[in-house]
Protein backbone atom coordinates (compact mmCIF):
# COMPACT_ATOMS: atom_id res chain seq x y z
CA UNK A 1 0.00 0.00 0.00
CA UNK A 2 1.63 3.18 -0.98
CA UNK A 3 1.54 6.33 1.19
CA UNK A 4 -1.46 7.92 -1.19
CA UNK A 5 -3.55 5.00 -0.27
CA UNK A 6 -2.80 5.47 3.25
CA UNK A 7 -4.11 8.77 2.70
CA UNK A 8 -7.34 7.73 1.52
CA UNK A 9 -7.40 4.67 4.86
CA UNK A 10 -6.75 7.48 7.23
CA UNK A 11 -9.82 9.57 6.20
CA UNK A 12 -11.94 6.55 6.56
CA UNK A 13 -10.47 5.89 10.42
CA UNK A 14 -11.89 7.71 13.04
CA UNK A 15 -8.96 9.68 14.95
CA UNK A 16 -9.41 7.48 17.95
CA UNK A 17 -9.84 3.90 15.80
CA UNK A 18 -7.72 1.01 16.84
CA UNK A 19 -7.00 -2.20 14.95
CA UNK A 20 -6.62 -5.62 17.15
CA UNK A 21 -4.25 -7.91 15.45
CA UNK A 22 -4.67 -11.43 15.47
CA UNK A 23 -1.76 -11.55 18.40
CA UNK A 24 -4.58 -9.44 20.73
CA UNK A 25 -2.23 -6.26 20.22
CA UNK A 26 -4.58 -3.52 20.15
CA UNK A 27 -2.64 -0.87 17.92
CA UNK A 28 -3.72 2.78 17.59
CA UNK A 29 -4.58 4.43 14.00
CA UNK A 30 -1.46 6.63 14.02
CA UNK A 31 0.85 3.73 15.04
CA UNK A 32 -0.68 1.21 12.31
CA UNK A 33 -0.37 3.72 9.51
CA UNK A 34 2.83 4.52 10.24
CA UNK A 35 3.86 1.02 10.34
CA UNK A 36 1.96 1.27 6.74
CA UNK A 37 3.80 4.05 5.40
CA UNK A 38 7.41 2.39 6.30
CA UNK A 39 6.49 -0.67 4.59
CA UNK A 40 6.28 -2.77 7.41
CA UNK A 41 2.71 -3.69 5.98
CA UNK A 42 1.61 -4.23 2.31
CA UNK A 43 -1.30 -5.65 1.03
CA UNK A 44 -1.30 -7.19 -2.27
CA UNK A 45 -4.42 -8.63 -2.78
CA UNK A 46 -7.79 -9.70 -1.33
CA UNK A 47 -9.94 -12.20 -2.13
CA UNK A 48 -13.49 -12.02 -0.12
CA UNK A 49 -15.05 -14.91 0.43
CA UNK A 50 -18.17 -13.83 2.85
CA UNK A 51 -19.42 -10.41 3.50
CA UNK A 52 -22.43 -9.46 6.16
CA UNK A 53 -23.38 -5.94 7.13
CA UNK A 54 -25.47 -5.62 9.70
CA UNK A 55 -26.99 -1.70 10.15
CA UNK A 56 -28.94 -0.05 13.83
CA UNK A 57 -29.11 3.46 13.42
CA UNK A 58 -26.06 5.41 13.00
CA UNK A 59 -23.36 2.36 14.20
CA UNK A 60 -22.58 -0.83 11.78
CA UNK A 61 -20.54 -3.71 11.61
CA UNK A 62 -18.53 -5.16 8.55
CA UNK A 63 -18.01 -8.72 8.81
CA UNK A 64 -15.85 -10.76 6.85
CA UNK A 65 -13.64 -13.47 5.82
CA UNK A 66 -10.95 -12.87 3.23
CA UNK A 67 -7.97 -14.27 1.89
CA UNK A 68 -4.92 -11.51 2.21
CA UNK A 69 -2.10 -11.43 0.30
CA UNK A 70 0.22 -9.28 2.40
CA UNK A 71 3.82 -8.84 3.59
CA UNK A 72 4.20 -8.35 6.97
CA UNK A 73 7.31 -7.53 8.56
CA UNK A 74 9.34 -8.94 5.51
CA UNK A 75 7.24 -11.71 5.31
CA UNK A 76 4.95 -12.22 2.29
CA UNK A 77 1.72 -15.04 2.94
CA UNK A 78 -1.84 -15.43 2.01
CA UNK A 79 -3.54 -14.50 5.48
CA UNK A 80 -6.80 -16.15 6.25
CA UNK A 81 -8.68 -13.35 8.00
CA UNK A 82 -11.64 -12.93 9.79
CA UNK A 83 -12.41 -9.09 9.78
CA UNK A 84 -14.78 -7.64 12.18
CA UNK A 85 -14.95 -3.70 11.43
CA UNK A 86 -17.46 -1.12 13.34
CA UNK A 87 -18.20 1.91 12.08
CA UNK A 88 -20.08 5.06 13.69
CA UNK A 89 -22.15 7.43 11.49
CA UNK A 90 -21.59 11.29 12.03
CA UNK A 91 -24.03 13.46 9.63
CA UNK A 92 -23.61 11.82 6.38
CA UNK A 93 -20.19 10.10 7.13
CA UNK A 94 -19.22 6.42 8.15
CA UNK A 95 -15.93 6.54 10.02
CA UNK A 96 -14.33 2.88 11.11
CA UNK A 97 -14.06 3.39 14.99
CA UNK A 98 -12.68 -0.05 15.57
CA UNK A 99 -11.40 -3.18 13.32
CA UNK A 100 -10.37 -6.03 14.56
CA UNK A 101 -8.65 -9.34 12.61
CA UNK A 102 -8.84 -12.98 13.53
CA UNK A 103 -7.20 -16.20 11.91
CA UNK A 104 -10.14 -18.45 10.53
Amino acid sequence: MTPCHTEALDNLLADGCTLTHITGYVQPKGEWLSQMRAGQFLCHGIEEKRVTVEIEGDTARVSGRFITDATVYGTRANWRLQMTMDYAREDDTWSVVRSAATTW
